[in-house]
């Protein structure tokens, strides 16, 4: 019985280290606006994610698929938010908000 405790742990461990690494994957399509380490206001016109807290990060990009969030990137974005579901854009906020 241990074993198999032990075992799914594991597994749940790795599980969720190989998802929360996805933020970096997932932020691939924004770095080409936002820079490698969100340094950069998007095409001249957003505000520089770096140093955003994840829940800060998490309201935006779901403000932006829904479309409450944003001013002039508004309609890029919630273009860019709307292939994402909550988790991933969870796992994406965690990965953002680690650029310091």
């Amino acid at each position: 019985m241990k074993t198999k405790l032990s075992l799914i742990a594991i597994l749940l461990i790795g599980a969720s280290s190989l998802y929360a690494s996805n933020g970096a994957s997932f932020y691939k399509a924004c770095a080409g606006c936002h820079g490698i380490n969100g340094e950069k206001k998007a095409l001249g016109k957003s505000e520089i994610i770096k140093g955003w807290k994840a829940s800060k990060v998490e309201e935006a990009l779901l403000g932006y698929k829904n479309g409450t969030y944003g001013k002039a990137m508004k309609g890029l974005m919630k273009g860019q938010v709307s292939r994402l579901d909550k988790d991933k854009i969870k796992a994406l906020s965690k990965y953002i908000a680690t650029f310091k």
